[in-house]
């Protein structure tokens, strides 16, 4: 895939970001793309939504249980950049006219200390980068139509990232003796819709962000002290409506909540 060409599909997915618009798989039209043109798409979608203004606090990945990577047919994560405008308060309200087909998803979400710079970054070295831990609900959203997405797709669309809203307690990462076994209990308008663990995250949430770290270097991108973390779902996505009140409930970490607007 040339330059240009990455220019051209990620300019499609600016413009459905901004309208609202769902297009086609790129995968429809190459079946060959891969992890590499989702990354080169998503390289110059990034540069796009910059130049407009917005900033990046953190990195998303997604694909870290092992049912998603079985029904995308992968044995690795994907990332994409978490983007300053796209961050809600805790109890914040979310308009469905902001996003094409939202889902919502509880995760863990660390705060980084220091420095993080890879390549060859251990568990035990992002475990000393951590300062602090948060509930998250991430809006994961698709600018391909239906949901239709291969690996290349999901990737080149900022691994599906739509928005997120953190719990306004950042827990110290000391208190948290071990992040794969906090729990987490999620509710839509009251009633139970699913549970996890952090275990659901790669075995262990530290763990992503160390692989986070090494594949961040390969473009010569270092983890920052304040850069958020978002680890992956705990379960399975659930589709938002309009009026729903989503609450997500950790051990040790406390609540998030996000209602749904119009």
């Amino acid at each position: 895939m040339t330059p240009e060409l990455a220019r051209q599909r990620a300019l499609a997915l600016y413009r459905a970001r901004a309208t609202r618009e769902p297009i086609a798989p790129f995968t429809d039209e190459d079946p060959t793309l891969g992890m590499d043109e989702g990354y080169a798409i998503q390289r110059e979608l990034v540069s796009m939504l910059l130049a407009d203004g917005d900033d990046i606090i953190g990195h998303k990945v997604g694909v870290t249980s092992a049912p998603m990577q079985r029904m995308l047919g992968v044995n690795s994560p994907d990332h994409g950049p978490v983007l300053a405008s796209t961050r809600y308060r805790d109890g914040g309200t979310v308009s469905l006219r902001g996003f094409i087909a939202p889902k919502i998803e509880a995760e863990i979400v660390f705060v980084l200390g220091t420095r993080l710079e890879g390549p060859d970054v251990t568990v035990e070295q992002a475990r000393q980068a951590i300062s602090g831990v948060v509930a998250g609900l991430e809006i994961v959203d698709s600018r391909i139509a239906d949901w239709r997405i291969e690996l290349a797709d999901t990737v080149a669309d900022l691994a599906s990232n739509g928005a997120l809203a953190l719990s306004d307690r950042v827990v110290p990462f000391d208190e948290v003796a071990d992040p794969r076994l906090v729990g987490m209990v999620l509710s839509r308008n009251g009633n139970l819709v699913d549970t996890g663990a952090g275990a659901a995250a790669l075995g262990d949430p530290v763990a992503v962000v160390a692989w986070l770290a090494n594949v961040l270097a390969r473009n010569g991108v270092v983890l920052e002290p304040g850069h958020l973390v978002m680890t992956g779902a705990l379960h399975a996505a659930v589709p938002m409506s309009e009026g729903d009140e989503f609450l997500a409930e950790f051990d040790r970490l406390g609540t998030v909540r996000l209602n749904v607007g119009p």
